[in-house]
């Protein structure tokens, strides 16, 4: 699978970065300039590390509606920061308002995958970095035991 991440698809919002705008428009137009139409793109909704201030009367379902609508091929959902657990009420509730593959960006650990196993994916950066810092060496252990959990719940 070849994909980009897009934190700013759809809705403008303020992230520790500054004012982030939305891009559909012109990365669909981009992707197909360039040729990459294979290349999907995963949307964060309602992204980490950000205010939705400017849109906080959209609900969640909302937005992930808006991202299918506007041709995203998959949504990320996390929590509020690196390593905060994305709500996984509002997983269900975007699972139940769209027709794509929703994955888990921030937050899952051995401990608590079982609330995310029926995401389309998880992507997992600073729970297997030692100290939990994603700067740090991957941590075999960590990632050995996250596998064992995956697993068990499978099996």
């Amino acid at each position: 699978l070849d994909f980009i991440r897009a934190e700013g698809f759809i809705f403008s919002h303020v992230a520790d970065e500054g004012i982030v705008s939305a891009c559909a428009g012109d990365l669909l137009r981009y992707r197909r300039a360039i040729g990459a139409d294979r290349i999907q793109i995963f949307t964060d909704i309602k992204k980490k590390h950000s205010s939705h201030a400017l849109t906080a009367d959209v609900s969640v379902s909302e937005t992930a509606k808006a991202a299918e609508f506007f041709l995203s091929d998959g949504l990320i959902l996390t929590g509020v920061a690196t390593g905060h657990e994305a709500d996984p009420r509002e997983l269900q509730e975007v699972q139940r308002s769209v027709g794509i593959p929703v994955l888990i960006g921030s937050g899952v650990t051995a401990d608590n995958v079982k609330n995310y196993i029926d995401a389309s994916g998880l992507i997992i950066g600073s729970y297997f970095k030692d100290g939990g810092d994603w700067r740090n060496a991957v941590n075999y252990d960590k990632v050995e035991s996250f596998m064992e959990a995956i697993n068990k719940l499978r099996s």
